[in-house]
């Protein structure tokens, strides 16, 4: 599998009509096919039952660097998965290369769902994580809570696992003087979410910061608790 061809195969799915709309709706001046979601999904599902990791990664590289939305959405779909056998340091090296691209929440988001399982599958990762918290670009910044979420989401967590929720932590308390939308808004869903597994910590959190906060981000962190 190429990218050229795997281009050929989105664009075969796509609504030429839509195009004109989701350009308008995201906001960033690259090409668009109009291919819905779920159309990309399963032509990744295919793609990567044929191919190697080494051509899947080839694959990934090619489909981010034609700037096209929706293959930058399949390029990090191809590498959304729990695990990546027999090594997944060249896919985490390849994310890792994208995220100070970044321009755009859809394209952010798809990536940061990749780069959440590989962190997940080696919490150690958080160090270069942790690098990206101190970028000029929001998305990037964005991206250490996004796809740091499943620790969010963690019950009877192990160790590992603790201190890298606490590190996360640390990092949303950090954010609270970054006035951009995108960034209080991902504080507060990072908080949302762990108040449904963890409300005490939560709970805590908010009594530490929660002054700092905008109304709207405290009533939105603590919209599960008691």
């Amino acid at each position: 599998m190429t990218p050229e061809l795997a281009i050929e195969q989105m664009t075969a799915c796509a609504i030429p009509e839509k195009a004109a709309e989701m350009a308008a709706y995201h906001k960033a001046e690259r090409p668009y096919l109009g291919t819905a979601t779920p159309e990309i999904d399963a032509l990744c599902k295919a793609w990567r039952a044929d191919i190697t990791l080494e051509e899947r990664l080839s694959l990934c590289e090619g489909l981010w660097d034609s700037n096209i939305h929706e293959a930058r959405i399949a390029a990090a779909k191809l590498l959304t998965q729990a695990r990546i056998k027999p090594n997944d340091s060249a896919a985490w090296a390849l994310i890792c290369s994208w995220i100070p691209q970044l321009d755009a929440w859809a394209i952010a988001d798809a990536v940061a769902g990749a780069a959440s399982k590989r962190i997940v599958a080696d919490p150690s990762r958080l160090d270069d994580v942790e690098a990206w918290t101190q970028s000029p670009l929001m998305w990037e910044r964005r991206a250490a809570l996004v796809a740091t979420l499943p620790f969010a989401r963690l019950n009877n967590l192990k160790p590992v696992e603790e201190q890298a929720r606490e590190r996360v932590l640390s990092w949303a308390a950090s954010f609270l003087s970054d006035k951009d939308w995108f960034i209080q808004k991902a504080v507060a869903s990072w908080l949302r979410d762990l108040s449904k597994h963890d409300p005490a910590r939560t709970e805590a959190f908010l009594a530490e910061f929660g002054d700092l906060m905008k109304t709207w981000a405290r009533k939105e962190s603590g919209q599960y608790l008691g």
